[in-house]
């Protein structure tokens, strides 16, 4: 089974790499471009059974840093 955790930084945290690709998509001429937040997408492929509340525990001990970063699970 397939599930999903979308792992973003809270809003007001600074997000350097974020602001890197927002002026350099600026340098190649994309003005629209106002603020890019950027983040990370961990697939896991784990046994039938494993429950939201195993990802859960999953995201809290390693998968993101709870203090910085906010996360999503698709199970």
């Amino acid at each position: 089974m397939k599930v999903r955790v979308q792992v973003m930084l809270k809003a007001g945290v600074l997000d350097p790499q974020g602001e890197a690709v927002r002026h350099a998509l600026h340098a190649l001429g994309f003005d629209g471009v106002e603020g890019v937040r950027q983040g990370k997408v961990i697939e896991l492929d784990v046994t039938e059974g494993t429950t939201e509340a195993q990802v859960t525990e999953m995201c809290e001990k390693l998968l993101a840093n709870t203090v910085i970063e906010s996360y999503s699970i698709q199970m």
